[in-house]
C-alpha cells in the first residue's frame, strides 16, 4: 500500500545567518516583520492582495540566481536569505534613483513630509546624487473632489490606493490609466471621484501624492499634538486620532491601529471634525430676556435654573427632561441620577434607536449570545436584516467584507433594497420591513448547515418580532450571536446608564411611572423641559407655552431657540469620560481641545446640583465612572485595557428584564455615511462632497 508523507508542521532556514523557524505558507516578508528585521516596501501592504510592483523588498535566496521580492516569496525548507548584502542594499539604492527620476524633490512643502516612506527610505539607502539630469516629467496636482487632491509627479504607483478602495470597501472608485511614465491614478468618474469620500487612500499612500484639502499646507506633524479619542459620529466606535495644533483640529486618522477599527475611518471620522470650530458654536449661555435670547454670565443663568427647577419641585410640579444618545455614560448615569434623586421625576427618556432591551430580555440564561467588534471578523457565517450596512454602519460593514476576503465567511442579506454585500454575499433577499421573519423560514436549512452565525438587525426588527428572530435563531442547531443596531455615538450607553423611564442603570426595573418622550412633548401640564444634547422640537410646529425650557448644546437648535434657558455644552472631542458602542464595547474619550465659554455636561450638572443644594456626588469623570463600576451591572471593566486605549466588552444582565418596554418608540433616523442628525449639519467637509446626503439601498 502506498504511504502518503505529511506535510510538514515547521520550515527550517537560514536568515542573515541565523537559523529560523516558521509555519508552511510564510510569506518572507511576514517572516522578517516578526523577526524584527525591516526589508522595506511600498506597494505591500498587509491584508491586501500582493503586487509585487515597486521592487523594493528585493532579497538574496540561496535558490534564485536572481533576487526575489520578498513580498511574494514564500519561505521553503533550507533557504538561505540575505537581506542586507551588498547585492541587495546596491539594488534598492537604484529603484531609489529610478523612483526619483521624476518624482519632484519638494519635501520642504508636500504634506507627506515627516511621514513619507519614500524619504525614509532614501535617508537609508538612497544615492546622494543621480545619474538622471533630464527635465523630469510634471503634471500639475488636481483634486479629486473636496476631500481628496492627486499629485501625479509625486505617485510611485504602487497601487496601494487602488486596492485598499476595491478590496477593502469595494467601492472600485481608483484605477491606473496610460502606460509608461505617462501612468497614472485615475477617479472613476471622469476627473473627479464618486465614492465614500472616505479618505482611506490618502492615508494608506506611502508619498505625498494624494493628500488631504483639510490638511495640505497646514502644518507639520511634529508641530501638532496626537490625541487618540472616540468618533463623535456613529454608534461603531471608531478610534480616531486627532491631530491638534494651537487649539484645533487640522486632521484625524488612525494610522497606528491600535483601536478597534484598526486603520479604518469613514468620511465622518476622517473628515467631520469640523464642527466642533464651527463660528455658530454656543460659547456664552444665553436667558430669554424680554422676549428674546441674550447672553448672560455662567452664574446668572444656572442661578436661574436652579431658582426654577427648586420653585417647581416645591411646588410638586412636573418635570420631562429629554437626554441625549451622543453624551458620555458618565454624563448619562448623572443626569438620570440627578433626575430621579434630585427632581424625584422618573420622566426620563432619549430617542431609541435599537431594541437592545427585548434581546437582553430575550436572550435570558443564555450565555455568550452579544456579539463583539471581534466576532464579527472572525465569525463564519453572519446575516444582516434590515440595515444597509455600508450606509448605516460603515466599520459593521467593513469587518464583514474584510472576514469574506480573509476567512471566506458566509454572508447573507435580507433588506428592503440593494446593499454592498450583494455583491459577495452567499444568498439576499429583497423583503419588506416587517416581512423579515417569516421570509427568513426559506433559509433555515441553509443557514442550519453554518458552523455558526452573527445576526445583526436593524429597527424593524423589534418587540415580538425581536423575540421571534431570537427563537429562530435558537432553533438553527448552531451557535447564534446578535446584534442590535443603534444609531449614535452612545446609542447604546444611553439605554446601558438608564436614560429610559422603565430602567434604571443596568436594566433593572424602575418599578415607577414615568413619560416617555412623546408623551413629554404632548404633555401641556409639563413645568419644565430639560433637553440636554437632543433637538426634539426640531420637526415640531408647536412647543408646550407652559413648560420652562433648558438646553444644552454646541448649537442654537430648533429646540434651543425656543428655550428659556441655553447651556453652550463641550463636543466629544472636548471631554474626558467612556462611551459604549453598538456592539457594547466601553471606551475612552479623550479631551483634545476647548472652545472658550463651554463646559462638559457633567460639569453643568454638577453645578446646577450645588447650586440647587443637592447631594448628588462627585462630578468628576473619574469618580462617576467608578460609581458605575460598582453600580452598573456588566460595567466592572477591565481598566488597563481602556488607560490604553483600548475597548471593553461589558457583561449585560444575563436575566429577565421584567418591564414592559417600549419597542414602538424604536426607530433609527436612517442616516447615511454623510450624515449623523444634526451635528453632521455643522460639518463644512461633508456638506461640500457631491455624495452628500447620500441615499439607504441604493444600487452600487
Amino acid at each position: 500500500m502506498a504511504t502518503t508523507t505529511a506535510p510538514p508542521t515547521v520550515i527550517n532556514a537560514k536568515l542573515n545567518g541565523q537559523d529560523i523557524q516558521t509555519k508552511p505558507g510564510t510569506l518572507l516578508i511576514n517572516l522578517t516583520k516578526e523577526l524584527g528585521i525591516e526589508v522595506p516596501a511600498f506597494c505591500y501592504y498587509e491584508g491586501f492582495s500582493l503586487q509585487a510592483a515597486c521592487r523594493m523588498c528585493l532579497v538574496q535566496v540561496n535558490s534564485s540566481p536572481k533576487l526575489l521580492p520578498g513580498c511574494t516569496t514564500i519561505v521553503t525548507e533550507g533557504m538561505v536569505i540575505e537581506t542586507e548584502s551588498p547585492l541587495v542594499v546596491e539594488a534598492r539604492k537604484s529603484m531609489l534613483e529610478f523612483l526619483l527620476t521624476n518624482h519632484p524633490l519638494d519635501c520642504p512643502v508636500c504634506d507627506k513630509g515627516g511621514e513619507c516612506e519614500l524619504q525614509d527610505m532614501v535617508f537609508k539607502y538612497g544615492a546622494g546624487e543621480s545619474r538622471f539630469v533630464d527635465i523630469k516629467h510634471h503634471e500639475p496636482e488636481r483634486p479629486f473632489s473636496p476631500v481628496v487632491y492627486y499629485d501625479p509627479a509625486r505617485c510611485i504607483l504602487c497601487y496601494r490606493c487602488v486596492r485598499v478602495c476595491d478590496e477593502g470597501y469595494g467601492v472600485n472608485a481608483l484605477g491606473v490609466v496610460n502606460r509608461g511614465v505617462l501612468s497614472e491614478i485615475a477617479p472613476n468618474r471622469g476627473d473627479q471621484l464618486n465614492c465614500d469620500e472616505c479618505g482611506a487612500c490618502i492615508d494608506i499612500c506611502p508619498v505625498g501624492a494624494l493628500t488631504s484639502n483639510t490638511y495640505r499646507y497646514k502644518t507639520r506633524p511634529w508641530e501638532m499634538k496626537h490625541v487618540g479619542t472616540t468618533c463623535a459620529h456613529c454608534s461603531n466606535g471608531c478610534k480616531t486620532t486627532l491631530g491638534v495644533r494651537n487649539d484645533e483640529i487640522m486632521r484625524a486618522n488612525n494610522r497606528d491601529s491600535s483601536g478597534l477599527n484598526e486603520e479604518f475611518l469613514c468620511i465622518k471620522g476622517r473628515f467631520g471634525f469640523d464642527f466642533n470650530h464651527h463660528p455658530d458654536r454656543l460659547q456664552s449661555p444665553m436667558l430669554r430676556i424680554d422676549g428674546d435670547l441674550q447672553p448672560v454670565s455662567w452664574s446668572k443663568a444656572l442661578a436661574a435654573v436652579a431658582a426654577k427647577f427648586n420653585e417647581v419641585k416645591a411646588a410638586g410640579g412636573k418635570f420631562g427632561i429629554v437626554a441625549s444618545n451622543r453624551t458620555s455614560n458618565e454624563e448619562n448615569y448623572y443626569l438620570q441620577k440627578f433626575a430621579r434623586t434630585g427632581l424625584g421625576t422618573n420622566n426620563i427618556d432619549h430617542a431609541r434607536t435599537g431594541d437592545v432591551v427585548t434581546l437582553v430580555d430575550a436572550l435570558s440564561g443564555k450565555q455568550g449570545k452579544l456579539a463583539t467588534m471581534a466576532d464579527l471578523y472572525q465569525t463564519k457565517a453572519a446575516l444582516v436584516i434590515g440595515s444597509d450596512l455600508a450606509q448605516q454602519h460603515p466599520l459593521l460593514a467593513y469587518e464583514l467584507r474584510r472576514n469574506w476576503r480573509h476567512h471566506q465567511a458566509r454572508i447573507y442579506a435580507m433588506t428592503p433594497g440593494p446593499v454592498r454585500e450583494d455583491k459577495y454575499a452567499a444568498a439576499t433577499a429583497r423583503v419588506a420591513f416587517g416581512e423579515e421573519i417569516a421570509a427568513l423560514e426559506g433559509w433555515r436549512e441553509q443557514l442550519a448547515k453554518e458552523p455558526e452565525l452573527l445576526i445583526l438587525f436593524g429597527d424593524s426588527i423589534k418587540g415580538a418580532s425581536l423575540r421571534q428572530l431570537v427563537d429562530f435563531g435558537e432553533s438553527l442547531g448552531i451557535p447564534v450571536k446578535y446584534v442590535a443596531l443603534v444609531d449614535y455615538a452612545n446609542s447604546r450607553g444611553a439605554i446601558d446608564m438608564g436614560l429610559v423611564p422603565e430602567l434604571h442603570p443596568g436594566f433593572v426595573p424602575s418599578g415607577q411611572p414615568g413619560l416617555t418622550l412623546p408623551e413629554m412633548l404632548d404633555d401641556s401640564q409639563l413645568d419644565v423641559l430639560w433637553v440636554v444634547g437632543a433637538n426634539p422640537l426640531a420637526n415640531r410646529s408647536q412647543a408646550n407655552p407652559k413648560a420652562f425650557v433648558v438646553v444644552q448644546d454646541l448649537f442654537l437648535t430648533a429646540t434651543a431657540a425656543r428655550a428659556d434657558v441655553v447651556f453652550p455644552a463641550a463636543s466629544a472631542y472636548e471631554k474626558k469620560g467612556t462611551v459604549t458602542n453598538v456592539t457594547g464595547e466601553v471606551q475612552r474619550l479623550t479631551a483634545a481641545v476647548k472652545t472658550m465659554g463651554t463646559k462638559t455636561d457633567l460639569e453643568i450638572f454638577g453645578l446646577l446640583g450645588k447650586e440647587m443644594g443637592l447631594e448628588l456626588g462627585i462630578w468628576s469623570p473619574d469618580a462617576v465612572f467608578n460609581e458605575i463600576r460598582q453600580n452598573v451591572r456588566g460595567y466592572n471593566v477591565t481598566m488597563p485595557i481602556l488607560a490604553t486605549g483600548g475597548a471593553a466588552p461589558t457583561t449585560p444582565v444575563n436575566g429577565k428584564v421584567n418591564v414592559e418596554t417600549r419597542s414602538d418608540l424604536v426607530h433609527s433616523a436612517g442616516d447615511t455615511l454623510f450624515t449623523s442628525g444634526s451635528m453632521t449639519k455643522y460639518s463644512q467637509v461633508l456638506n461640500t462632497v457631491a455624495e452628500r446626503p447620500g441615499q439607504l439601498y441604493k444600487p452600487v
